[in-house]
């Protein structure tokens, strides 16, 4: 059995470290059904296939696959890359940012029996309750029996795409997504910070407001503002006042703006366009396609692409942003079909 910790993070002096803190894994999930596709499976596994082979050139990946249908396919698709290890693990959805572990790491105050690996195992509930869960819900504490990882049980519903943080004690959020009835109902601001601060580090929270149209998340943060260091942080925009998300995006842009560090200095706020393609499910529902979806692995940033004509102009913002890594486009058109792309499906392992 693995040990649960009945004490919080905080007092081991444990944090959720910042994405760009070296990685020892990536957790991923490979897709599956049809329905979940809209009939687009092949050409799924086809876009995550280039996803994880590019990401195995940089760390090593862990892909849990569901059922002996989804190995095959996976070993297939994968025969070529070494760098990836599969496990069989019953799932619901592949959305492994927001329903796997939220790992923690030891800082220079932590106790020396501390443990080394350790994460914090939120309740998930399908962006409340949208969707089946109770088999995702589990995935964290198979990962745990597997691994002999400590963990945190966390009596609430927090998931990681709703989550950007800055590796320094700064959280940025949106209200639409943590403060809808579905997850929390009873918690307001106050009660989610000092949930955050116990659990995860943080001592600073931004809140800004709306997230993209269409987003099933309820306005999942990793769709559209993302800290590119400590104290940059890229927004989304759009020159499209007829588009709903023009001003969703501005009242953001505008908080960010006013936002300040802890030592008082503003935040350094970097535009970056939204795709001019309004995409669509076929009963009319808009898709959240955005740039903001990368994922950072080690030396590596992984950008979705959309056969869009801001696709090159976006790859520009993000390589002045991370100098010292390469940006890679990759194509997401079928992907995001499922609501989410590269930072949704991806879930980091930090380096101890």
């Amino acid at each position: 059995m693995s040990q649960v910790l009945s004490s919080l993070p905080r007092e081991w002096r444990l944090s959720m470290p910042a994405e760009w803190a070296p990685h020892s894994t990536t957790w991923m999930s490979w897709p599956f059904d049809e329905e979940m596709w809209f009939g687009h499976l092949q050409e799924v596994r086809q876009e995550y296939s280039n996803l994880v082979r590019t990401l195995a050139r940089f760390e090593p990946v862990q892909l849990i696959v569901r059922d002996e249908e989804a190995a095959a396919s996976a070993r297939e698709l994968l025969s070529d890359v070494r760098n990836v290890t599969m496990h069989r693990i019953p799932l619901n959805d592949v959305w492994m940012r927001d329903n796997g572990p939220l790992f923690l790491l030891k800082s220079k105050d932590s106790p020396t029996d501390a443990p080394l690996v350790s994460f914090v195992n939120w309740n998930f509930n399908a962006w409340g309750e949208k969707y089946d869960w109770q088999l995702d819900n589990e995935v964290p504490k198979t990962l745990a029996e597997i691994f002999q990882w400590p963990r945190f049980d966390a009596p609430y519903v927090m998931e990681g795409g709703s989550l950007e943080i800055n590796g320094e004690g700064l959280c940025i959020t949106t209200e639409q997504c943590l403060l809808t009835p579905t997850r929390n109902p009873r918690l307001n601001k106050a009660d989610l910070e000092k949930i955050l601060h116990d659990y995860l580090g943080f001592d600073q929270v931004i809140w800004l407001k709306q997230g993209l149209e269409g987003d099933h998340t309820d306005g999942h943060i990793d769709t559209i503002t993302r800290f590119a260091n400590s104290t940059t942080v890229l927004t989304s925009v759009t020159p499209d006042r007829s588009d709903v998300n023009w001003e969703r995006m501005q009242e953001n842009l505008e908080i960010l703006g006013r936002a300040r560090l802890k030592d008082g200095r503003n935040l350094r706020v970097v535009e970056l366009p939204l795709p001019d393609t309004k995409l669509f499910l076929a009963d009319g529902t808009r898709l959240p396609a955005t740039y903001a979806n990368f994922y950072m692995a080690n030396g590596a940033v992984l950008v979705p692409q959309y056969a869009d004509r801001k696709d090159a102009a976006a790859l520009d913002v993000l390589r002045r942003a991370f100098p010292q890594h390469q940006v890679i486009g990759l194509n997401s058109r079928y992907i995001i079909n499922g609501g989410g792309s590269f930072h949704c499906l991806t879930q980091q392992q930090p380096k101890v």
